[in-house]
C-alpha cells in the first residue's frame, strides 16, 4: 500500500460554500464548525456557507474560514474512511491544519492563533503599500537577481517557492511593478497576485512578533506523525520547534516545492488534498506527476477515496 500524505490548503483556495456538504451530512464535520463558531465568537460557518464573498476574502476571515472547512474535512475522512498519514504539510496558513492532523495543536487553539495571525500580517503593512506577483517560467537564481535588480533600496523578495516555474513574489508595490516590467522585458510572463499584504516577506516581520505572544499561551501536544515545515522544508516532530518555526514563517518563503520532494524521498506515493479546492494536487502535478494526488472537499470527493 503507499505512504500517505496528508495536504492542506493555504489563502487563494477559500470559496462561499466551503464545507456546506459535509456540515449537511456528517455530525463529526457540524461539530468542528460549532467548535469554531463557539471559539470565535462570531458565524464562521455562515461567513463559509453564505458569504458575502468581499467579507471572505478578508485575510483575518479567510485564514480561520479555510482552517475551519479543512479540517472539518479532516475529520469526516478520518470517521469515514478510517486514512491515517504517515506526514503532514499545509502550505502556509495550511501549515496549522497540519499542525492540527498531526495531533501538535488542538483545533480550538489552531483556529484562535490564525484568526489573530490574519489581523497581524494585515495590519503590518498599510493598504496598498505591499503586494504579491506569480514569476512564471523562471527559475530560482533568475527570481532572485530579478529581485535584487528591483528592489532599489525597497523589499522585495521570493516568497513562495511553488513548483518548477512557478515562484511568487512579495514586497513594496512599487518594487513589485518594477520587477514584473523586468520580468516581461525578459520574455516571461509575471501575474500581479489580489492579495491584501506583502506574505512571507520581511516586511511581516512586525505580525511575527505579535503572533509570538499569541502562541507562547498555545501547548503544543506530542505529534502522531511529523509535519514538512514551510521554513526548513524538513520534517518536524520537536515540540519545542513549533512556535519558532511558525513566527519565522511569516516572513519567511514557503519552501513548498523542496518540501514535496522532502516527502517523496520519505516514500510517498499519495497526496491527499483536505480541505477547499485543488490548488495543491496542481503544483504536485508539476512537482512529480508519478505521485497520485485526490482532493477531499465535498460528497463526490470523498466517494472517490478508496
Amino acid at each position: 500500500m503507499k505512504q500517505t500524505a496528508f495536504l492542506f490548503p493555504g489563502q487563494g483556495s477559500q470559496s462561499v460554500g466551503m464545507g456546506r456538504e459535509f456540515y449537511d451530512h456528517f455530525k463529526a464535520a457540524r461539530e468542528v464548525f460549532e467548535e469554531a463558531d463557539d471559539t470565535l465568537c462570531f458565524s464562521i460557518s455562515g461567513l463559509c456557507f453564505y458569504g458575502p464573498e468581499e467579507a471572505l476574502k478578508l485575510t483575518e476571515n479567510t485564514q480561520p474560514a479555510l482552517l475551519t472547512a479543512s479540517i472539518a474535512a479532516l475529520r469526516v475522512l478520518r470517521e469515514e474512511k478510517g486514512i491515517e498519514p504517515r506526514l503532514t504539510a499545509g502550505h502556509s496558513l495550511g501549515e496549522y491544519s497540519a499542525l492540527v492532523a498531526s495531533g501538535a495543536f488542538s483545533f480550538a487553539e489552531a483556529v484562535r492563533s490564525v484568526r489573530l495571525r490574519g489581523k497581524f500580517m494585515q495590519e503590518a503593512v498599510p493598504a496598498g503599500e505591499g503586494s504579491m506577483a506569480a514569476i512564471l517560467g523562471m527559475g530560482k537564481e533568475d527570481v532572485e537577481n530579478v529581485c535584487e535588480e528591483a528592489s532599489q533600496g525597497e523589499i522585495l523578495s521570493p516568497a513562495n517557492f511553488n513548483c518548477p516555474g512557478q515562484i511568487v513574489i512579495a514586497g513594496h508595490t512599487r518594487a513589485i511593478e518594477r520587477a514584473m516590467m523586468i520580468v516581461k522585458q525578459k520574455g516571461k510572463k509575471a501575474m500581479a497576485l489580489q492579495v491584501s499584504a506583502p506574505f512571507h516577506s520581511p516586511l511581516m516581520k512586525p505580525a511575527g512578533v505579535r503572533l509570538r505572544e499569541v502562541l507562547e499561551e498555545i501547548a503544543v501536544q506530542e505529534f502522531r506523525v511529523p509535519v514538512v515545515t514551510n521554513v526548513e522544508a524538513s520534517l518536524n516532530r520537536d515540540r519545542e520547534r513549533v512556535k519558532p518555526l511558525l513566527v519565522e514563517q511569516v516572513s519567511s518563503p514557503v519552501r513548498w516545492e523542496e518540501s514535496m520532494r522532502r516527502m517523496i524521498e520519505e516514500g510517498i506515493g499519495l497526496a491527499l488534498e483536505i480541505g477547499p479546492g485543488k490548488v495543491l494536487s496542481g503544483l504536485m502535478k508539476r512537482i512529480d506527476p508519478k505521485v497520485e494526488t485526490k482532493n477531499i472537499e465535498d460528497m463526490e470527493s470523498l466517494k472517490k477515496i478508496g
